[in-house]
């Protein structure tokens, strides 16, 4: 298979080693990046997109075509995501910082101060619940739906919306609190 498409999956029993290592081509990175956003951790997202890979080979029969392949994915190493913290090696962490790719040339200054911007918006995410945290990353950063999101978290569409709602009335408040961070209090 040159380019895995989601119907190309869609009743297979099995994967040979091609097909398998296209499927890895096309979404390791998503997946290795949701893995971070759910642990924070590089090397354990790494495991985890290995998991999730090595669990999707060997539940291929499971795949229906219900929905885009990546969303399988993504449940899969949510759940591993999951299965991890539950171990006894999850530990808290600090924040890796993630920085989205730049659109287009700017100045070194201009780059500087996009970058600490991305990074303050970024961990004051990770600073919030993981309720919330995490219906904001899918929505903001992968761009799924409601609905998709629903279907990935197990609640209903108006309770992802009502979380949206609630992780970014957060996230302003706690940017605003940075903003006004050494700022004298005439209030």
């Amino acid at each position: 298979m040159a380019d895995i498409e989601d119907n190309d999956l869609k009743y297979r029993v099995a994967l040979d080693a091609d097909e398998m290592a296209d499927l890895i081509a096309k979404y390791w990175h998503d997946v290795w990046q949701y893995a971070l956003f759910l642990t924070r951790r590089e090397h354990l997202a790494e495991d985890i997109a290995q998991d999730t890979f090595v669990r999707a080979m060997r539940a291929i029969d499971a795949y229906r075509g219900d929905g885009p392949v990546k969303n399988w994915l993504f449940r899969i190493a949510r759940n591993t995501a999951f299965n991890y913290r539950k171990s006894a090696f999850w530990r808290k962490v600090t924040l890796v910082g993630l920085i989205p790719d730049a659109n287009g040339a700017a100045s070194a200054e201009n780059e500087y101060w996009r970058n600490e911007l991305a990074n303050e918006v970024w961990a004051a995410v990770w600073d919030l619940p993981g309720k919330y945290r995490e219906p904001i990353v899918l929505f903001a950063h992968y761009e799924w739906s409601y609905s998709e999101i629903a279907g990935l978290l197990g609640i209903a569409e108006g309770t992802v919306k009502s979380r949206l709602y609630r992780g970014r009335a957060m996230l302003a408040e706690r940017m605003k609190g940075e903003e006004n961070d050494g700022q004298p209090d005439h209030g």
